[in-house]
């Protein structure tokens, strides 16, 4: 009633930097049509989306847990103010944190663990499987085994 007026889904794209944030780049087509807004860890990142919806959050990982608070406040704000219908993330931990805090705002999710994890889910996306609507493993074999979905790898 008093929200903005939407035309288009909102997506909200979460990654590190690194090769998440690669891998998230490649995943760009997907979001035609969507308003798209991303979140990475690397200021830098910005120059190449080309967009003014670009977000910074705080890196962090299991063996900081401070950090780890003010990664998933710093996700908490952007989720409000994107109010995203949708958060689709490639990892890690800020991934799986904005998804946690996405689905309790009614948020649809999508984890896609990395190319990386060849024999394993990360622990992001292990955590992801009790959260998201989709968790998405880039091999077959890993997908077979952790119940995870296999759709193909992104790169």
């Amino acid at each position: 009633m008093f929200g903005r007026k939407k035309t288009a889904p909102v997506v909200l794209a979460v990654s590190s930097s690194g090769g998440h944030w690669t891998q998230m780049q490649r995943l760009a087509p997907a979001f035609s049509g969507a308003e798209v807004h991303y979140a990475t860890t690397d200021e830098t990142a910005s120059e190449q989306v080309g967009t003014r919806n670009f977000h910074v959050f705080p890196d962090a990982n299991k063996d900081t847990p401070l950090r780890l608070l003010i990664c998933a406040l710093s996700l908490a704000w952007i989720v409000l103010r994107v109010r995203p219908d949708v958060i689709v993330s490639t990892g890690a931990a800020g991934g799986f944190l904005a998804i946690r805090i996405g689905r309790i705002f009614g948020a649809r999710t999508m984890f896609i663990d990395s190319i990386a994890n060849a024999r394993n889910l990360s622990v992001s996306a292990r955590l992801a499987l009790n959260v998201a609507d989709h968790v998405l493993s880039q091999w077959p074999g890993v997908a077979a085994k952790t119940g995870a979905e296999y759709r193909g790898a992104v790169i």
